[in-house]
């Protein structure tokens, strides 16, 4: 295992700090995932991109991760408060279907556009529902510990008792005193001691379609205590990582500090980590707003505000050129100009994949040219070339060091691309030892497949693979061809295969890539 020279900015401490897992080299995580009501909006895709790239780079350094990401399927009200409908109830009642079915439909479509994303599926997704026991029982400790009381068949978190132990509000930096003179009370909140307290159970009322029975009242548990009891059952009552948006700091997160140390006296959290927030053409994403896209929307250019449809691959890299604490703002031009550079790193990743060394050691001049470096078969490169190989890996190292900063990981591929383009025209690789092309080649693909977790172009074409598969097929065919100076044959498969793709023939082998045709 490499020894772990990982910082994180750790939103409790409001710091960067050195990680250090709890039990190395296991490390436990936690991410707060979807609510399955409806289909997954781009808001929904920067913490399961950002936290991918976490657990890739965690694996990448030998940990071994336990990675936990919640499906949501009770508990969750309209506006995020303790009233109102529960908001997969509310979807089943207008669609005249069973709660599970809604669950089920969206739980799916989810998984689906994780998928698309190349977004690695966790280790353990456990259901709020088949959890109903655990948060039961983390609810009677709450009370026995005194930080909760029954009201009415209900279950409310005391925030005035829990602050005579405990600060609340720590995470997010919110004042109780601050908070409580700008909470109104407001109908149905006479249940509650204090406005600021929080259901932990809700007693259902008869038209409620979920409900299962407690000590209290048949009922179902509030939103924030399923992470507590399911991130203790899985990860244990301390672990390592915390993930989710800051949309999330409050009052969730806040809430799960609490309820895990009135349950246990513990703090559940070593490390808490929140990846920013995007807008829309400067604006706040909002279906109030007429901006709010789904991500098949993004994918079939089906939305008012999208020029064209644009790939997951692009919404991914265009994710990835922020640090994940960033703000991001969507429009064409940036998502358009994320589809160009991302095409180009893209490229790289498939000439160099199967490229092998063929120069010398040194920059060698051509006959009839001057002993200037600058008159080097790389144009000009000289000795810089072994110089920034050689140093790719470990600035790419330092990047995902520094908090995850994949947006210098990305430049520093850039920076090399001119180098790979050089080799390919030239069909050799002077300039760079072969030690160094070889540590480089493999770093390179490292972090573009496996940590940074993105796909050429060439393997997602319109999503099949078999494309990719019958263009490199045809193109042996092709070459054969040319070796056998059948240039009819050679000229045919060209002129078929230009109408779907852009070819670029090389010294050893033509490569291809998709654009679109007008």
């Amino acid at each position: 295992m490499t020894e772990s020279k990982l910082y994180i900015y750790n939103t409790l401490k409001r710091e960067r700090e050195l990680f250090v897992p709890l039990h190395p080299p296991f490390v436990g995580m936690y991410l707060c995932g979807p609510t399955v009501y409806s289909n997954p909006h781009l808001g929904n895709s920067r913490g399961p991109i950002t936290f991918d790239v976490l657990f890739r780079y965690l694996t990448f350094l030998g940990y071994k991760v336990r990675y936990v990401r919640n499906i949501t399927d009770v508990g969750h009200l309209e506006n995020d408060s303790d009233e109102g409908e529960d908001k997969i109830s509310k979807k089943a009642r207008l669609d005249k279907l069973e709660p599970m079915e809604i669950v089920q439909l969206y739980t799916e479509a989810y998984h689906d556009i994780m998928r698309q994303l190349n977004v690695q599926p966790p280790s353990i997704e456990p259901r709020a529902s088949g959890h109903i026991i655990e948060q039961i029982l983390m609810i009677e400790k709450i009370i026995e510990h005194g930080y909760a009381y029954e009201s009415q068949g209900s279950v409310y978190f005391d925030v005035k008792s829990f602050e005579k132990d405990y600060p609340y509000g720590e995470l997010s930096g919110r004042i109780t005193d601050d908070l409580q003179s700008n909470t109104r009370d407001l109908d149905g909140q006479s249940e509650k001691r204090n406005p600021l307290d929080f259901a932990l159970w809700k007693k259902a009322s008869p038209e409620h379609i979920m409900h299962w029975p407690s000590p209290w009242s048949e009922g179902f548990p509030g939103w924030h205590i399923e992470c507590s009891a399911m991130s203790a059952k899985y990860l244990g009552e301390t672990f390592d990582i915390h993930g989710g948006g800051m949309d999330l700091l409050f009052p969730h997160h806040e809430c799960e500090i609490a309820q895990s140390l009135g349950a246990s006296g513990k703090q559940p959290v070593r490390y808490w980590m929140h990846n920013n927030m995007l807008t829309i053409n400067g604006q706040k994403m909002g279906k109030s707003l007429n901006n709010f896209i789904m991500l098949h929307e993004l994918f079939s250019g089906k939305h008012h505000l999208l020029d064209k449809a644009y790939s997951p691959m692009t919404l991914r890299f265009c994710m990835l050129q922020s640090q994940y604490r960033n703000p991001i703002d969507f429009s064409n031009k940036g998502l358009q100009d994320a589809e160009k550079a991302y095409s180009k790193l893209s490229e790289i990743y498939i000439l160099l994949k199967d490229m092998n060394w063929n120069g010398n050691s040194q920059p060698q001049t051509p006959k009839g040219a001057s002993d200037s470096p600058t008159q080097s078969p790389l144009r000009g490169l000289g000795q810089d070339v072994e110089k920034a190989l050689s140093s790719f890996e470990n600035d790419c190292m330092d990047a995902m060091n520094d908090d995850l900063n994949t947006a210098i990981v990305i430049s520093s591929m850039f920076k090399v691309s001119t180098y790979v383009n050089q080799f390919n025209t030239s069909g050799k690789t002077e300039g760079v030892s072969k030690e160094t092309f070889e540590k480089f080649k493999k770093a390179y693909c490292t972090f573009f497949i496996d940590i940074l977790g993105l796909l050429p172009d060439n393997t997602t074409v319109q999503g099949n693979e078999v494309f990719g598969e019958l263009v490199d097929s045809l193109l042996e065919v092709r070459n054969e061809a040319k070796k056998k100076k059948d240039f009819t044959l050679a000229d045919a498969i060209r002129n078929v295969l230009s109408k779907f793709v852009t070819l670029q023939d090389g010294p050893e082998k033509t490569n291809w890539k998709y654009e679109k045709k007008k």
